[in-house]
């Protein structure tokens, strides 16, 4: 593939707050740690203090990966339920994961919900952000490790944001009724999606690789976070990606602490509603707000909130509620049972991860710069703050009527109509402007001023305004004269809108609503070694892809 590359903020895609960010504008400086650059990595080794147990988070990783003593809550193996078939994970990554125990090593995390077929495109170039970064900072500190890892939201309960994906024009939906921790839902009701899918993917180049992936994903595990781990490692095992699922009781040990105090004193509730504050007066629009309490009370086909009444901590639309004493208890011995929402996650986290970097989505970029007087107040490292790179994958024959128009990378991502005018004002051999005239009628109207001026100084403002309904006259003239011109280009103008709608589905970016499926089939894995070739994760620039 060719990569072009352009500046974020000509993509007209990306917030004020995030172009800001990767400006290094000063206002923003006291939200984030480091700067994402290699000097700002630098800087952060000098200070990095993990308090993650690595000998645990070893310990979790062996027995999420290869079943070798089974994710234990009260003696009772977490993954009992599931097919004991193992996951295709090379002794690349085991040594990936034993690479954890030491102390020179470092995680680059990203993290994303389980969506199913991995969703849409960014899903992938997260992943391939990490992967990449991580190749990148072995180069540049060379007596160091660094681990990619995704991290599976397998707690989120919003099943109507993952049960669905995007290919090739056609939504694929999983029709279910699910309840709970979308991690621990069991996918033996994906049949009827699984069928469409491959059917999608047809029979020509990969389409059955990929076919065997998702088959045997959905359908030889009892969890979809199972299920989600053998997909994107079958994906990017041989890459070293390290998946975790943090829905672990051992996990959560570690974390119970914090969650104890931030339960009962609300310490996340007022340090970010205080940096939100903050943030408003900047401008910035504010991602997430937090709540009193910043927890979730989870059990099997159960996530709901934790509040605060009548002195008593209650789980919302149940009988479950504990006096301080009894939720200190349920802490204690069930740490599982308590699931952080998105403002707390992140510190869950750096808390058991010795991570470096956090790689994200532009909204996920705004919402961590709530959270830095939060990991301040536990004295919890915030890591560095990275935007994932973004694509545009632009099939060749797409290619070749972009080249036929003489559309460069940044023009694609100009509305329709602005694309038409400036194509059809260079290509007409006609003068589609009035400016020239204008000018004319603009000295005969100060001829007129003048002469009204000195008959009668009321006059003058009579003259401008008009000048001012002549001038609108014109305008609207001058419109009438490029959308004659188009009916004359019609049939070239419409390539210009089967571009848009083949490049931009929906008018949205590929990337937020295309899944990669297709793209799999046409290039196998070849496809994400091209991403990793052409996306460079700390020089910030959307990447145009063409075949």
């Amino acid at each position: 593939m060719d990569a072009a590359c352009i500046d974020y903020k000509d993509t007209g895609y990306f917030s004020q707050t995030v172009i800001d960010y990767l400006e290094n504008i000063p206002e923003l400086r006291s939200f984030y740690s480091y700067r994402p650059t290699l000097k700002g990595f630098a800087e952060l080794f000098e200070n990095k203090k993990v308090v993650a147990d690595r000998a645990l988070l070893v310990q979790v990783l062996q027995s999420q990966y290869f079943h070798e003593s089974g994710n234990r809550r009260n003696g009772k193996s977490d993954i009992e339920s599931s097919s004991q078939i193992e996951l295709d994970a090379s002794d690349f990554i085991r040594q990936k994961i034993d690479l954890l125990k030491s102390d020179n090593t470092y995680t680059v995390t990203t993290g994303h919900q389980l969506n199913i077929f991995t969703g849409p495109l960014y899903f992938i170039y997260k992943i391939v952000t990490a992967i990449k970064l991580c190749r990148q900072l072995k180069d540049s500190f060379p007596d160091k490790n660094f681990v990619p890892v995704y991290w599976m939201a397998s707690e989120d309960h919003d099943f109507a944001e993952i049960n669905y994906t995007n290919i090739g024009g056609k939504k694929v939906h999983w029709w279910y009724e699910a309840s709970g921790a979308t991690g621990r839902i069991n996918p033996d009701t994906m049949r009827q999606a699984i069928n469409q899918y491959k059917g999608v993917l047809g029979i020509d180049g990969h389409a059955d690789e990929l076919g065997e992936m998702v088959e045997t994903a959905y359908t030889k595990f009892d969890k979809l976070a199972d299920a989600t781990r053998y997909l994107v490692n079958a994906l990017f095992g041989r890459y070293g990606l390290v998946i975790i699922d943090a829905d672990d009781h051992r996990l959560k040990q570690q974390f119970a602490p914090i969650m104890e105090r931030d339960i009962i004193e609300q310490n996340s509730f007022k340090n970010i509603s205080a940096a939100n504050e903050q943030l408003r007066q900047l401008g910035v629009h504010i991602q997430v707000n937090p709540r009193e309490i910043n927890f979730f009370y989870l059990i099997d086909n159960l996530r709901e909130r934790l509040v605060f009444e009548n002195d008593r901590y209650s789980v919302m639309n149940t009988d479950i509620s504990f006096t301080e004493q009894e939720l200190k208890q349920e802490i204690k011995n069930a740490p599982e049972r308590f699931s952080p929402n998105v403002v707390m996650r992140p510190l869950y986290q750096e808390c058991i991860l010795p991570n470096i970097a956090y790689i994200g989505g532009g909204a996920e970029v705004v919402y961590w710069l709530e959270l830095k007087s939060n990991f301040d107040h536990y004295n919890i490292d915030f890591p560095i703050l990275i935007l994932r790179n973004s694509g545009l994958i632009i099939k060749k024959e797409t290619a070749a009527k972009i080249n036929s128009m003489e559309l460069g990378p940044v023009d694609i991502f100009k509305s329709t109509d602005e694309i038409k005018n400036h194509w059809i004002k260079k290509h007409s051999s006609h003068d589609l402007t009035l400016n020239e005239e204008w000018r004319e009628i603009e000295c005969v109207f100060e001829k007129i001023k003048l002469r009204a001026h000195k008959i009668d100084r009321t006059l003058e403002p009579s003259a401008t305004a008009v000048q001012a309904r002549l001038k609108h006259a014109m305008d609207n003239l001058q419109k009438k004269l490029v959308k004659a011109e188009k009916r004359n280009y019609h049939t070239r103008l419409e390539q210009i809108e089967h571009i848009k709608a083949d490049i931009f589905p929906k008018d949205s970016l590929q990337e937020r609503t295309e899944n990669f499926g297709l793209s799999y089939v046409k290039w196998g894995q070849l496809f994400i070694d091209e991403l990793i070739r052409n996306f460079e994760p700390l020089e910030f620039k959307f990447t145009v892809l063409t075949e």
